[in-house]
């Protein structure tokens, strides 16, 4: 039985410095057990490949919400190019680049930006992270200069600002469903096309089932962009939020969710390691 850990990033890995000093015992539990931690995030390509970096992960990883997923070449024995049709039948976008195999899931990123110019013509102000400077990223968010740039590299999903009262959002949301797109909403809106983390997640699963045959699965998160994820492996977990809550529509839409003990990596780190120790290894 090989075990998968799919995680998410901010406020669940990473504190609010974007810092996983408080999971460090689980890093390397997962790692002395060889453990495959898949990083599944909101964040971009070049944002998570400098995680990985820091982390020492070799692990496949999942971006922009679902949007991509990236395989380092020859990590499997077998060539994913032989993977069935995706969720509907759809066939699944198989590209190769020099690291690579890629499966991309979500809509171009021109789409995005085309429909959000699209909302303010009907007169949403929406604002996404293509409409700002660096800086401007780097004062919304809080992340540093450098972090900032590498978040403004997106192929699959564009964050933006949206002010407007409970009835204005509600219309926002229906306006971008209709035209064919999806949306997360957690500190900053979301919108992308076709995919989201459980479907990413589910394709990397039936790809370990095949090389390992029998796997059990982990998710964390602490968000409603992460709901689909943990609808969709074993053992899906809740973390704290800062002020020590979870949320509630994520605890609420996910059967048998843990609540782990603890906020950001401080409680990843504690769910982790109790469920290698006593449920897993």
């Amino acid at each position: 039985m090989k075990t998968i850990i799919f995680t998410d990033l901010d406020g669940t890995l990473l504190d609010s410095d974007y810092l996983f000093r408080e999971a460090l015992p689980a890093l390397e539990l997962i790692k002395n057990n060889s453990v495959p931690l898949v990083l599944c995030s909101s964040k971009t390509k070049m944002e998570i490949e400098h995680i990985r970096k820091k982390m020492i992960n070799s692990h496949p990883f999942i971006s922009e919400n679902g949007g991509g997923i990236f395989i380092p070449k020859g990590y499997f024995q077998f060539q994913i190019t032989n993977l069935p049709a995706g969720r509907q039948g759809f066939k699944l976008q198989i590209t190769e680049d020099e690291q690579y195999s890629v499966i991309k899931l979500g809509a171009d990123y021109t789409e995005l930006r085309n429909e959000l110019a699209g909302l303010r013509y009907e007169g949403y102000n929406t604002r996404g992270f293509g409409d700002m400077s660096i800086r401007e990223v780097s004062e919304l968010t809080g992340l540093k200069h450098s972090d900032a740039k590498r978040a403004k590299e997106r192929d699959f999903d564009e964050p933006f600002v949206f002010n407007g009262n409970s009835k204005a959002i509600a219309g926002l949301k229906r306006r971008i469903r209709a035209k064919g797109f999806n949306y997360t909403q957690g500190e900053l809106f979301h919108i992308m096309g076709n995919s989201d983390k459980g479907r990413a997640v589910n394709i990397l699963k039936r790809l370990y089932a095949k090389q390992y045959r029998k796997i059990v699965t982990i998710a964390l998160g602490d968000s409603p962009n992460d709901i689909e994820m943990l609808q969709n492996v074993d053992y899906p977990v809740a973390v704290q939020k800062k002020d020590g809550s979870y949320n509630r529509e994520l605890v609420r839409k996910v059967n048998g969710c843990i609540k782990a003990d603890g906020i950001g990596p401080e409680g990843w780190s504690r769910a982790v390691i109790e469920l290698l120790e006593t449920v897993v290894l």
